[in-house]
């Protein structure tokens, strides 16, 4: 790790969102609204994170709490708490370690690492500065199906040769959502930062439109992943293959019967459909619809342990947190990742004792002042 990985924490850094305003400072715009832009009116970016403070917990007093613990079982491990890095691209745009850093830091709290498709680091260098470490999280791969099914094959080889430990495949963006800051600031990747894990993929075949046909229906999308190929990516890897971006409850049964080991339940934080339903709504309808049967895992706004908390009572086995960590990471590097992570788990650990909750298997929707309306409902 480089002397600019450990970095310096600003003293009056506190919670998530004080990591967040020393990042604006240091990121230039064409960063800043690649990693903090969304879709659109970027209304489902604000009602992500309103969501979650909708929910009102209701505090439990007298409790024993003696032995408490945040530790979690997902995918066959005992991890020590909720947490996970989500899947954040280029990261090298905010800091010159990118994606090793994050790495360095999910393992020294113990947390998750999901990589990125997209990193600016190659995912065998992530694996190897990872692996000699006991007490690092799990380390998995999200995948984007690519046109070329013998490169995709390869890469998913490839994360098998590394060690990564599963495979998150996201199917919620066939395309891109209309990204407005981004244009406006007419972003663009400096030279140099490349998705260095895509090099060698061939172009996609180009096809003639003839006029009056789109080119996103009739072009673009010809490529894009529909259930048949989550089967094919199933018989390619010996891995478990988590489904990322799902909120539709007709979308479950499909998923599970396929073989699925676990859904992300996300919008991916706001950038692809504007208007999506947030995830603290989406969650408890697809852990009903999923009665145990597969893990679910969120992400979206999540920037407290109340989050956590909230997201674990309502069905949710482990939390991804996405831009905290890019924030982080621009302000103090692998340290400032470490160090976010680590405010978050306290955070949890208080709002675990204060609702009388000695360990995550006690959170349930009774944590809940009363259930909001779109519980109730349904």
């Amino acid at each position: 790790m480089s002397a600019a990985a450990l970095g310096s924490i600003p003293p009056d850094v506190v919670c998530l969102a004080d990591y967040e305003a020393h990042a604006q400072q240091r990121l230039d715009a064409n960063a800043w609204a690649y990693f903090s832009g969304g879709a659109a009116d970027e209304t489902t970016v604000r009602a992500n994170r309103e969501a979650w403070d909708t929910l009102r917990l209701c505090p439990r007093v007298l409790r024993d709490l003696a032995g408490g613990h945040t530790r979690v079982e997902l995918l066959g491990r005992t991890l020590a708490h909720p947490l996970l890095l989500a899947p954040v691209a280029h990261q090298r745009l905010a800091h010159p370690d990118g994606e090793l850093a994050s790495a360095f830091a999910a393992a020294a709290q113990g947390a998750g690492l999901v990589l990125s498709t997209q990193a600016s680091v190659r995912l065998e260098d992530v694996a190897r500065a990872v692996q000699g470490d006991a007490q690092r999280g799990p380390l998995w791969l999200q995948l984007y199906l690519q046109h070329d099914r013998g490169f995709t094959r390869e890469l998913v080889r490839r994360a098998e040769d590394a060690g990564f430990e599963a495979i998150v495949l996201t199917v919620d963006a066939p395309v891109s959502g209309a990204r407005d800051r981004e244009r406006r600031v007419g972003f663009r990747l400096p030279p140099g930062l490349t998705s260095v894990n895509l090099s060698g993929l061939p172009p996609a075949p180009e096809r003639a439109l003839e006029v009056g046909q789109s080119a996103l229906f009739d072009g673009l999308l010809q490529h894009a992943a529909r259930w048949s190929d989550v089967e094919w990516l199933l018989a390619q890897t010996r891995l478990p293959v988590l489904l990322k971006g799902v909120l539709h409850e007709d979308d479950v049964a499909q998923a599970v019967a396929l073989g699925v080991a676990g859904l992300i339940v996300s919008n991916h934080g706001g950038r692809t459909l504007d208007t999506a339903l947030p995830t603290a709504w989406a969650l408890p309808r697809i852990a009903q619809k999923t009665g145990g049967a597969v893990p679910l895992l969120v992400d979206g706004g999540i920037r407290r342990g109340t989050d956590v908390l909230k997201a674990v009572a309502l069905g949710a086995r482990a939390v991804l947190i996405g831009r905290p960590q890019v924030h982080a990471l621009a302000v103090a590097g692998a340290l400032g990742v470490a160090h976010m992570l680590r405010l978050l788990r306290d955070e949890l650990e208080i709002a675990m004792a204060l609702c009388g909750c000695a360990t995550l298997g006690d959170a349930s929707q009774a944590v809940f002042a009363r259930p909001p309306a779109h519980i109730e409902s349904g």
